[in-house]
């Protein structure tokens, strides 16, 4: 633990990002206590009302309190954000490691693979997807379990070719290691800590496809909250009520900056390894 804190001493963007990441968690989390209101029920007898004591960011077209519906977003967002990094990120991981480590017609075939899925727009592929499976959360999972991997493929496949002809890798195979006890013992926790930096920046450019998604109508169906919607339900106020759309595209950067801060520290004590 102390060790810990002392890096984190060390390492500013890391502690700044590592700060500002667990009070927009702790909002989100605790966001029923926080707020007395209902994210989601109008109340037309206080429609459009600018802050207040009462209402601390105003409330939108529906009169619904605009921090409550801020905050209740964040749970949103954030959930997806991470639920649909995982799956990729593991199989991006996986075939990266495969490819760089085995190499030749394998290498061959996932190069190949990944060439393919990257040579559609990323927006073509959502808009197909939900034109099947329709808008929403499904969608937006389906898409980038489609596509997300490509990138920690690719990183992780120079890695692990670099490694495939380092001593110690040249050592397990002498002893007789199977293949898979080199990849998951030996060379997963050498590739891990670069993957895990291209996930904080990946999962920042995830958000603002949500964020766009919900803006064009084809992500998180409404009532409930998504920082993308409520941006776009804020637009025709933007004269006299800028704050509606203005908050929550203030939430999308603040967490894109906590996402490349808590990256780039991790980059630095990476390369001071």
């Amino acid at each position: 633990m102390r060790r810990a804190l002392t890096t984190l001493r060390n390492t500013p963007s890391l502690l700044a990002g590592c700060i500002m990441l667990v009070i927009l968690i702790s909002i989100a989390l605790l966001a029923p206590f926080i707020s007395p209101h209902s994210p989601t029920d109008p109340n037309m007898a206080a429609i459009l009302r600018p802050p207040s004591a009462e209402h601390w960011l105003g409330t939108d077209q529906l009169g619904r309190d605009l921090f409550t519906r801020l905050i209740y977003a964040a749970r949103t967002d954030l959930k997806i954000m991470v639920l649909a990094e995982i799956i990729p990120f593991c199989i991006g991981v996986l075939l990266g490691m495969i490819a760089g480590y085995y190499g030749k017609w394998v290498n061959t075939l996932i190069t190949l693979l990944t060439d393919t899925f990257i040579a559609f727009p990323f927006y073509l592929i959502v808009i197909v997807v939900a034109f099947i499976s329709g808008a929403g959360e499904k969608g937006i999972y389906i898409t980038f379990m489609l596509v997300g991997w490509i990138v920690y493929a690719r990183v992780v496949k120079g890695l692990s070719a670099s490694y495939r002809n380092q001593e110690w890798v040249a050592s397990a195979q002498t002893l007789g290691l199977p293949n898979r006890t080199i990849l998951l013992r030996h060379l997963l926790p050498n590739v891990l800590p670069q993957a895990i930096i291209v996930l904080m920046t990946d999962m920042a450019v995830l958000l603002v496809a949500i964020v766009t998604l919900g803006y064009l109508g084809i992500g998180i169906a409404p009532p409930t909250p998504d920082w993308g919607t409520m941006i776009s339900e804020g637009q025709p106020f933007l004269a006299t009520k800028w704050w509606l759309s203005a908050m929550p595209g203030f939430a999308v950067v603040y967490t894109g900056i906590a996402l490349s801060l808590v990256g780039d520290g991790l980059a630095d004590l990476w390369r001071r390894k």
